[in-house]
Formats: C-alpha cells, sequence, structure tokens
C-alpha cells in the first residue's frame, strides 16, 4: 500500500526595498531555499503595509528607508496587526540607533546590506519561527555600548564639588562647607576639572552642564 506524503508548506516572504535590484537579488537568494516562496514585492511603506495584510505572509523583509517613510513605521503597524508575523529589518544604515530602533519597532531580526545573502535568509528562517525573538549579528556589543556609562565619572565627593563651584563658592568657601582644608578642596578641585578636562571654573561649568551632570539654572520642571 502506497502513501502520498504530505507536502510541507513552503514559508511566505514579501519584500520591502525600493531598489529593484536589491529586490531581484532578494528573490534569487530565496528561490534557492526550497523552504521559502516570495509571494510578493513592495517599494514604500504603504505598499508593504497593503500587501502584508493582503498576502499575509510569514516573513517580511523590510528595507529601512523608503520613499514615503520608514521601515520602522511600517515594522510598527505590521507588528501591531500580527504578533505571529516575523520582520526582517534590511538597512545600509547599521548602526546602534538603527539596531535599537528595529528592536523596538517589533521586529524580529535586524540585517545591514553589506552582510551576504545568505545571512538574511538565515535571519528569515529565525524570523519565522521566533518572531518575538530578536536577533542581531553585533546585539551583544551593541547592548555594552548602551549600558556602558558615558563620559567622566565623578565620586560623590567631586560632585558635591561641582555643584558648589555651580553655586559660586570659592575655595575657602567650598573648604569650610565641606569641612576640608583648603589645600584639600584645591586638590578636589583639581582633580574634577582633570576629569571635565577644563582649565578653570567656566569650563568646568559649562562641560558639566552639556553632560547632564548639571541641571542647567531656570530649567523648566515637568
Amino acid at each position: 500500500m502506497s502513501t502520498n506524503a504530505t507536502p510541507t508548506a513552503r514559508t511566505k516572504v514579501l519584500l520591502v526595498d525600493d531598489h529593484d535590484l536589491i529586490r531581484k537579488g532578494l528573490r534569487h537568494a530565496f528561490e534557492r531555499d526550497r523552504q521559502f516562496e516570495v509571494v510578493g514585492e513592495a517599494a514604500t511603506v504603504a505598499e508593504a503595509v497593503r500587501q502584508a495584510g493582503a498576502l499575509q505572509p510569514d516573513v517580511v523583509i523590510m528595507d529601512l528607508r523608503l520613499p514615503d517613510g520608514s521601515g520602522l513605521e511600517a515594522t510598527r503597524a505590521l507588528r501591531k496587526s500580527s504578533n505571529t508575523m516575523g520582520i526582517v529589518v534590511l538597512t545600509m544604515y547599521a548602526g546602534d540607533d538603527q539596531l535599537f530602533g528595529a528592536l523596538e519597532a517589533g521586529a524580529s531580526a535586524f540585517v545591514p546590506k553589506t552582510a551576504p545573502a545568505d545571512e538574511v535568509v538565515a535571519a528569515a528562517r529565525h524570523a519565522a519561527s521566533a518572531p518575538s525573538a530578536f536577533t542581531a549579528a553585533d546585539l551583544a556589543e551593541a547592548m555594552k555600548r548602551r549600558l556602558a556609562p558615558s563620559g567622566p565619572q565623578l565620586s560623590p565627593r567631586e560632585g558635591q564639588v561641582l555643584r558648589l563651584l555651580a553655586d559660586g563658592m570659592s575655595v575657602a568657601g567650598i573648604a569650610k562647607q565641606l569641612f576640608v582644608s583648603e589645600s584639600t578642596a584645591k586638590t578636589h578641585i583639581s582633580k574634577l576639572y582633570e576629569k571635565l578636562g577644563a582649565a578653570n571654573r567656566a569650563q568646568a561649568l559649562m562641560t558639566a552642564l552639556r553632560l547632564g551632570l548639571l541641571e542647567a539654572p531656570d530649567a523648566p520642571k515637568f
């Protein structure tokens, strides 16, 4: 008795990019893999949203920059309408801001256009199986960069000295306020200037304001 094997359903892919050449290259890459079937193409945000609704693809390959808006806008719209659709953001501008923008928009993966086509296909495979699990080649390093402290790190004492300088206190006044000698106060101020790359009080205060170490006077409170 013979049995007919049930054909495995192929993963439907929608390609979104405003460059014909890139779409053709992506189509060729996906058509080489029997797991995938390219069901449509779009060149704008509006077309992407419309075709995604009509074709119900399993995965959308989304360019970041499109003529009528951002691919992140389209990603947010698609994610709002479906939690199961895989979305791979593809971009020439593969910086940390773009990576985290894709993550926050609800993308499943982030791939630079400089990556080999096989990486895009692999990202699509991931997106199809785990649409809510974000992946990117540089994600771990990008997280380290985002979490790393930026700018000079002041000690509690240096923070006190900075605020007293901002209040216009003299070295003698700072020494009295901190219950230290004037020589010790000068040492604290010197170390503070060194950390801020400043030569005097005015430069130190301007740098501290720019870095957010001090609140601007008369700043509105929200």
